[in-house]
């Protein structure tokens, strides 16, 4: 899964161009993804824990200059034009600068077609190919970051400054974005994405231009009845797409990968991955309405997961190019007890030795030597062999005994941890032997998770 894979009628179309273009053909793909759900985000949502969230994919395509960045965008649109109509034409903007002007351009725009035959929208892709000097603006108005991170919610919008106050429902306004390495740790502040504003936008780092014999050439037209049939399906009436049965076990799969890598990483590059479940559900989505689907399938999870887990990856990138450019700002390391503590809260407030030590780095002696570590022996019936469980002091009277659901999380647990499917894991540590110190493998050699990076 370390290739993203391009799915469906989107994807195809990606592929057959992409032999004509110098560029990354996984920059037209995001940016085709990210037009597609601006297009079909004013009917379309996604059932998320009971509730309708919106479908909006927000993009930053990284790379230097003349790497492609403006050439993917092109051939996005070319890909995305003969299925959405004049959408593209109509409904694209750029330069919003303030919280104020973006309320008020999805304001005008509500106001406009209120009276028209198909009634309000207010549907919205703002394109950003110069996104450095919309963020050098942006810092001097402190609302633009709150307002941001409604219109990527779907919450109401709204602007009380105006004698004529603003107000719009359920926006659907999706931001694609071009921005160099250095600019986004330059730019995209570690505050602001750690307040929600800037961990809301999937980043992708793009690969070499390949250079053409002839750039004569000119891009091949696309098949686009498949996806013009599935615009038509997507906008016809309000439509919730929700997971299918067969794609519930990859689901918890992917919960637990982004819990568990967040766990684990320093908070500056956790940060911005911290939606990670939901935008795997939010690219899902648009792939099942690209196939006039209202259920998820695992395939399409799964194609969902490989290109979100590559944006995860190159976020996780970004961030070190930042850090070696600011080494004043370098954080330090979790400490023992924090690694400890994460351990100990993802099993639920128990967790026996081999669930902790071989993720953390240090031996049993060194674990019980922590003063907020309660440390208990437990044998399983009379000739059971006796397991060494940690515990948080003060927790003792929440967890008397394991609970009825533990065995469940530690299946869970195992399925997760493993991730067959995606990369060989490291064998569990057995248990320490009575009166032998067992020394553990470095976090980073043992987290499976971590490892996938």
């Amino acid at each position: 899964m370390n290739t993203p894979v391009l799915y469906g009628p989107i994807g195809r179309a990606v592929r057959k161009i992409s032999p004509f273009l110098e560029a990354d053909a996984l920059g037209v793909y995001v940016a085709a993804l990210s037009m597609w759900s601006a297009a079909i985000g004013g009917t379309v949502k996604v059932s998320s824990r009971g509730s309708a969230r919106p479908v909006l994919l927000w993009s930053a395509l990284v790379a230097g200059t003349g790497r492609g960045k403006g050439t993917a965008l092109r051939a996005a649109q070319h890909v995305a034009n003969p299925a959405l109509g004049r959408f593209l034409a109509t409904h694209t903007t750029s330069g919003i600068t303030s919280g104020a002007s973006m309320v008020n351009h999805l304001w005008e725009q509500q106001e406009a077609t209120a009276e028209t035959e198909h009634g309000r929208d207010v549907r919205t892709l703002v394109v950003e190919e110069e996104w450095t000097e919309v963020l050098k603006r942006v810092k001097r108005d402190p609302s633009f970051t709150t307002k941001l991170r409604a219109a990527w919610d779907g919450t109401t919008l709204r602007n009380t400054t105006k004698e004529e106050a603003q107000e719009v429902r359920d926006p659907a306004m999706v931001l694609h974005s071009h921005i160099t390495p250095s600019d986004w740790a330059k730019y995209v502040g570690e505050s602001e994405a750690a307040g929600g504003s800037y961990n809301r936008i999937l980043p992708f780092l793009l690969g070499s231009v390949p250079m053409l014999d002839d750039d004569r050439v000119t891009l091949p037209q696309v098949e686009g009845h498949a996806l013009t049939d599935a615009y038509g399906w997507a906008t016809s009436r309000p439509r919730v797409i929700a997971l299918g049965e067969d794609a519930r076990p990859l689901w918890r799969i992917i919960r637990r990968y982004a819990r568990i890598l967040g766990e684990t990483l320093p908070e500056a590059q956790a940060v911005f991955i911290e939606r990670t479940a939901e935008q795997t559900l939010r690219v899902a989505a648009c792939l099942a309405a690209s196939e006039c689907s209202e259920r998820i399938t695992e395939e399409m999870l799964s194609a969902a997961f490989t290109l979100v887990r590559r944006s995860v990856q190159d976020a996780v990138s970004i961030t070190g190019m930042g850090d070696r450019l600011s080494p004043i700002r370098k954080r330090q390391p979790l400490s023992l007890a924090d690694k400890v503590r994460a351990r100990i809260e993802m099993h639920g407030g128990r967790a026996s030795s081999s669930q902790v030590l071989p993720y953390v780095g240090a031996t049993a002696a060194e674990v019980k030597a922590l003063p907020e570590i309660a440390v208990t022996v437990e044998r399983e019936g009379k000739a059971g062999r006796p397991k060494t469980v940690f515990a948080l002091r003060g927790d003792s009277s929440r967890h008397p005994e394991p609970q009825p659901a533990s065995a469940e999380r530690e299946e869970n647990r195992a399925t997760v941890v493993r991730m067959d499917a995606y990369r060989p894991a490291p064998k569990q540590a057995p248990e320490p032997k009575q009166g032998t110190v067992n020394r553990s493998e470095p976090l980073g050699a043992s987290n499976p998770f971590l490892a996938l990076l």
